[in-house]
């Protein structure tokens, strides 16, 4: 047995180790899923863009609206203090990526800081500080610096997208080193250089757990990265790593919590990506307020795709200058399939955004264009002639290829939803107003992945009609829970009365 143990001790340390564990790791099985091959993969380095000589810091996020100024127009603020913070979520703050001059009223929705002093000069630790009281009660100082360094904003629940109560404790935390959709700036990426900061990022997170299981997203490849990884926490028996196929929409948090047997009534699920826990090593190891970011900028119409390392209200201007060609070209905020059309009113980058997409806009019809075999066109249903090529990067535009047309029930929409549901039904459901026979059919757990929008070769937008869709069945929820608050409320004060009747 002593030499049993000696052997198995030898072949823990070996570099063998960690091939094997990468064999051994649970795999989850995920359905469905497909990837997009689209032209402008950003490339691995990372580049670091000038210092800003203005910053634009747009008031409106995906998921924050910060509406509450903390700030005077005119008046000087230091890196790293509050701009304003939104009242709707915790009061979680808008920080100043930069020590300058506050400008309110030079751009609707936008706070402008002019005479920026470059970050190199500021200096290398930052005060803790106290700036914010968010809730009433007891808050940890660790939950405290999180939230008044900008690390919370990298939170989100699994289930619901929302930022979770920072005074609430989580059912489970999963972390995944992953981003599938084009383009968004990769798991490999936001780890370059810094794995030493995601490992303490992992500890760190980890005290503030009691026993809630922690999971630990990791492609199922074997790569350097992964080997590193596994280097690094090989001794951290409260993080389960669970392997996951390089298939978009498998990195979805919604997705892997209901695999990983999460429900959503048992309260709220923290999910993170690499750069979450980067930024929770910068709140509570070095006391940093997070501030840099690397996005990626990628997509057919960028003609040096790259990754850069920049601020938030970085001018998008500046960002993008001899990246585009000159030509018409939309650009989203975000990936490929869920990304956001950044407007003509929207001047600096977002404080949510990790990429930004940039394709070409399709101006004129291609003549004929349903007679063209597409030797340079994919196809989920295989009907082009590229087919019979080795797989290549599409260069996708914002043309539908195609005219609007009745569904036609092929079932590709239901062969590539991962949450299992028949999109083809729900949409034949929606456009006869059966609301009720939808919600049956379980639109609820659509993630608004868009993967049936894009085999769609009826070109439905079946994603934007589930989204309206679920919103009004949200509306009529609340409609309806409203209602039944208002007849028990008008029924305690009947029975109120009725009492007093008597009593008098």
């Amino acid at each position: 047995m002593g030499f049993l143990r000696l052997v198995v001790k030898r072949w823990l340390v070996s570099d063998v180790q960690i091939c094997i564990i990468l064999f051994l790791m649970p795999t989850m099985k995920l359905q469905g899923g497909y990837n997009i091959n689209i032209q402008g993969r950003p490339g691995p380095t990372i580049k670091k863009m000038p210092e800003p000589e203005i910053l634009y810091l747009r008031q409106k996020s995906r998921r924050f609206h910060f509406t509450k100024l903390r700030v005077e127009d005119g008046r000087s603020i230091s890196c790293g203090q509050p701009l304003a913070v939104d009242p709707e979520n915790y009061n979680v703050p808008l920080l100043a990526p930069r020590t300058g001059t506050v400008r309110l009223n030079q751009l609707d929705g936008h706070i402008v800081l002019e005479d920026i002093q470059p970050l190199e000069k500021e200096t290398a630790v930052f005060k803790q500080p106290e700036h914010i009281s968010i809730h009433p009660g007891h808050l940890s100082l660790k939950h405290k610096l999180l939230f008044d360094l900008g690390a919370w904003q990298f939170f989100s629940d699994a289930f619901t997208g929302s930022l979770p109560d920072p005074m609430g404790n989580p059912q489970a935390v999963i972390i995944s080193t992953l981003s599938l959709e084009p383009f968004l700036a990769r798991g490999d990426i936001q780890l370059d250089e810094k794995l030493l900061n995601f490992t303490r990022g992992l500890e760190q997170l980890q005290s503030l757990l009691e026993y809630q299981p922690m999971y630990l997203i990791m492609p199922k490849i074997d790569t350097e990265l992964a080997t590193k990884v596994h280097e690094h926490i090989r001794g951290y028996a409260w993080v389960e790593m669970i392997e996951i196929p390089l298939r978009y929409p498998f990195d979805n948090f919604t997705i892997l919590a209901r695999y990983l047997g999460l429900k959503p009534g048992k309260g709220p699920v923290w999910s993170l990506r690499a750069e979450g826990i980067i930024a929770v090593d910068s709140a509570l190891t070095m006391h940093k307020p997070c501030i840099q970011k690397i996005i990626s900028i990628g997509g057919p119409a960028v003609l040096k795709p790259a990754h850069f390392e920049v601020c938030a209200g970085y001018p998008l201007d500046d960002l993008l200058k001899g990246l585009i060609a000159d030509e018409p070209v939309r650009i989203l905020d975000g990936g490929v399939m869920t990304g956001e059309i950044i407007g003509d009113n929207d001047y600096g980058l977002d404080t949510e955004c990790n990429g930004l997409t940039v394709l070409r806009e399709h101006r004129q019809r291609e003549f004929l264009a349903f007679l063209r075999p597409g030797f340079d066109r994919r196809s989920y249903s295989s009907c082009f002639l590229s087919t019979f090529r080795k797989a290549f990067p599409e260069r996708l535009n914002t043309a539908l290829r195609g005219e609007l047309r009745p569904c036609i029930s092929c079932n590709y929409c239901e062969e590539v939803c991962p949450a299992g549901i028949m999109p083809h039904l729900i949409h034949k459901y929606l456009y006869a107003d059966l609301l009720d026979e939808a919600e049956d059919a379980r639109i609820d757990l659509c993630i608004e992945c868009g993967l049936c929008s894009f085999v769609c070769p009826s070109k439905i937008d079946l994603k934007r009609e589930f989204v309206e869709a679920k919103r009004v069945i949200q509306e009529e929820k609340e409609e309806i829970l409203k209602e039944q608050r208002q007849q028990e409320e008008l029924q305690r004060t009947i029975k109120g009365e009725q009492a007093k009747d008597i009593i008098e």
